[in-house]
């Protein structure tokens, strides 16, 4: 008998809150600079920023860099976010373009600054003494943006780290990433070269 009449009470869920904060929660902690707020918004939107940027610019090392950026960016600006005006997801997707449209201005204009050194280099004006740095000049610029860009300012104008990472408005881990795997890649290229001949 205490069987049927337990089967015919209602039936009461019980929700348990998950550990993630539900969206209006986390735009909440994330204006507010709370601890693991940014961690959160991450793991929610980093693989649609990632998509986005992937689709946009064609590389995977620019797009990853992107994303980096965006939420770094996102972090730094979370004083400009206000949770009641709009959702926190349409802001930091609104930063994310904004940051692939810096990587794609910043390829075009390294596109134009390398046509205007080929423009006003005639070919006659290399002299057997410069073919090296041509040649690096050269392997840099084929490391492709940015990482030619970064590397390029650290070796050709000698500018630090720090100075490369806000002139670039990128994180620092980010610049010495680059740098390193552009070494990398022009230490192996010149060993190939060295071999080829």
């Amino acid at each position: 008998m205490s069987a049927v009449m337990i089967a015919k009470e209602p039936v009461r869920m019980v929700v348990v809150p998950s550990s993630p904060r539900d969206r209006d929660d986390t735009a909440r902690a994330f204006a507010l600079g709370e601890d693991g707020a940014l961690e959160e918004l991450y793991r929610d939107l980093s693989p649609l920023v990632y998509t986005m940027a992937v689709r946009s610019l064609g590389s995977t090392a620019d797009a990853e860099d992107v994303t980096q950026q965006t939420f770094v960016s996102a972090w730094r600006g979370r004083a400009g976010f206000d949770p009641v005006r709009g959702d926190l997801r349409g802001w930091v997707v609104g930063i994310a373009k904004r940051r692939i449209a810096d990587a794609l201005e910043s390829r075009s204009r390294e596109h134009r600054r390398l046509e205007a050194v080929k423009e006003s280099t005639p070919a006659d004006a290399v002299t057997p003494d410069d073919a090296d740095s041509v040649l690096l000049a050269y392997e840099v610029d084929a490391l492709g943006p940015p990482r030619a860009t970064i590397v390029a300012l650290a070796f050709f104008e000698g500018e630090t780290h720090e100075q490369i990472a806000r002139r670039m408005d990128m994180p620092l881990g980010t610049v010495k990433s680059h740098i390193r795997r552009g070494l990398i890649e022009l230490r192996d290229r010149w060993e190939v070269s060295d071999v080829a001949s």
